[in-house]
């Protein structure tokens, strides 16, 4: 995986979206959220930045896979020493509502460096403030679906008949569970076991 390759790719993409006008490394430092002087040490170490790569993607719906790997998928997925598998759910957006919404596809599998995410995980897009300043609008989310254990304080997605939202959950002695807000101005609002389903746990997020 070459360094300079795929900072040309990125400079391509940003340079048809400014109306294909060059594009300087200091523009693709911008685009990634770093500086120009961290962009010009990974260069010398020929380091990729796979976190803000991977985010730069998912807010262009571009698949890290081409970016990366020139969607070499299957090389990609025999290295499975090196990889995560990551399910994304591009269409699919946290607080957005509009009923329930099915898990099992309609999803892009993207491959992520395991120095990054270490273990096979699902990722939608977040909209909306409700979460913030811990999740914020536009973020991508990234949920362990084997762990649905509800724990105080814990951040799920949960799917509801209003809709797919990221809330902290917390299972009251009643046995009714409460959606937490981390934002102050929404309400907490408490839901019954029977019209709830636990998603996962989000375990990492991208802002």
């Amino acid at each position: 995986m070459n360094f300079e390759k795929v900072i040309e790719k990125i400079k391509d993409i940003i340079s048809q979206e400014i109306g294909n006008k060059k594009v300087l490394n200091k523009d693709v430092a911008k685009a990634l959220g770093i500086t120009p002087e961290h962009l010009s040490i990974l260069k010398k170490r020929n380091k990729i930045p796979y976190e803000e790569i991977a985010y730069f993607c998912a807010k262009r719906k571009i698949s890290i896979n081409w970016l990366l790997f020139d969607q070499d998928i299957e090389t990609i997925a025999n290295e499975t020493e090196k990889f995560s598998q990551i399910r994304y759910f591009k269409d699919i957006n946290a607080s957005a509502g509009g009923g329930a919404i099915n898990f099992d596809e309609g999803y892009e599998i993207l491959y992520i460096d395991k120095r990054i995410i270490d273990k096979n995980l699902d990722a939608i897009n977040v909209i909306g403030d409700s979460m913030e300043p811990t999740i914020k609008d536009g973020s991508i989310i990234f949920i362990d679906r084997n762990d649905k254990n509800i724990r105080n304080g814990g951040i799920f997605v949960v799917n509801t008949n209003a809709g797919v939202f990221v809330k902290r959950v917390n299972l009251k002695s009643s046995g009714e569970i409460e959606l937490i807000s981390d934002n102050k101005a929404y309400p907490s609002e408490t839901i019954k076991p029977n019209e709830i389903e636990i998603v996962g746990r989000v375990v990492k997020i991208f802002s």
